[in-house]
């Protein structure tokens, strides 16, 4: 993925830059194209998933039990139609989210030697992966997951202000933040002037977070509906029905219109963290490390702070 200063006439952004880098060798180990397809099928697997096997089972009941559960006050039919519709609300997420990964592998244009057939080639935890990342943006984009993020992301935001309040110029503080996801973390602390570089290893949360920071036109630009695949545990069907719009800022216009500082820098490395950060050449390079949602995804955890140790500055 290419680096992206320009917005193709929407906006430059200043000083910042967001670069998605691809390490050869875990770009073929991946195959980003089946990735990418997971994508490009989750309008047609949650159909499938969440709704048309539903009515399968749903007129397989006697007669006389779907037409009662058909009327109010239950409208289970009613329900269905409406979760389609919400369905194809996030597939039109997915699809822009696929249309910016596959231009960013230079495969939009026509005259490109046609990849082979990747088409329908995902692997279920490919889908699922797909699933959780375009829920992912309730959290991180919308107005309605700024609770969270204050709890989670406010912490690591005010231990960082007071580790440099005296560093008079806070572009010159490098912060590493593994397990970058959807780059929400990255912006807010760019936009406190710091240069800040993300790490992820999931392709579906590069893609998601490429689409979101480089490429989307304006704020609330989609709609989502983060919960419709939850028949339980929800209080009403209205929770099931909710609607968010995403993302909740324009990052490239909070750039252009210089809201978000006037010294930081945001880049973003795809790899696992132990083999990108125990490098030598990594060695003595940040300033700060923070994760958020990250730790726990340790198969070793004395291995993940022996990386901290190794890019963090010493002294």
């Amino acid at each position: 993925m290419k680096p992206h200063c320009k917005r193709r006439g929407r906006g430059i952004l200043s000083a910042y830059y967001i670069k998605i880098i691809i390490l050869s060798h875990y770009s073929k180990s991946l195959q980003p194209l089946p990735l990418m397809g997971s994508f490009r099928q989750y309008r047609k697997v949650a159909h499938l998933n969440v709704t048309h096997r539903r009515r399968q089972n749903f007129y397989a009941l006697p007669s006389i039990e779907w037409q009662l559960l058909s009327n109010p006050p239950f409208n289970f039919l009613s329900t269905l139609d409406q979760i389609d519709d919400a369905i194809d609300a996030n597939a039109d997420i997915a699809r822009e989210i696929l249309k910016t990964g596959l231009e960013s592998f230079g495969l939009e244009s026509e005259s490109h030697e046609k990849p082979p057939d990747w088409h329908g080639t995902a692997k279920a935890s490919d889908l699922d992966k797909a699933r959780s990342t375009i829920r992912q943006f309730y959290r991180d984009w919308s107005t309605e997951g700024e609770a969270e993020r204050q709890a989670s992301y406010e912490p690591v935001l005010r231990d960082l202000a007071v580790a440099f309040a005296a560093v008079a110029e806070r572009g010159g503080v490098k912060v590493l933040v593994p397990g970058a996801g959807l780059g929400r973390l990255l912006l807010e602390m760019c936009r406190e002037n710091y240069s800040v570089e993300g790490n992820e290893i999931s392709y579906h949360q590069l893609l998601a977070s490429n689409w979101v920071l480089n490429h989307s036109t304006r704020a609330k630009q989609f709609n989502l509906f983060p919960f419709i695949s939850d028949f339980s545990n929800v209080v009403s069907r209205a929770d099931q029905l909710k609607m968010v719009k995403v993302p909740d800022v324009h990052p490239a216009a909070a750039f252009a219109n210089g809201n978000m500082g006037n010294s930081g820098s945001m880049t973003m490395t795809a790899g696992e963290f132990t083999e990108v950060y125990s490098a030598d050449t990594k060695k003595d390079l940040f300033d700060a490390v923070t994760t958020v949602y990250f730790i726990d995804t340790a198969s070793n955890l004395i291995r993940y702070i022996q990386t901290v140790y190794n890019c963090l500055k010493h002294g």
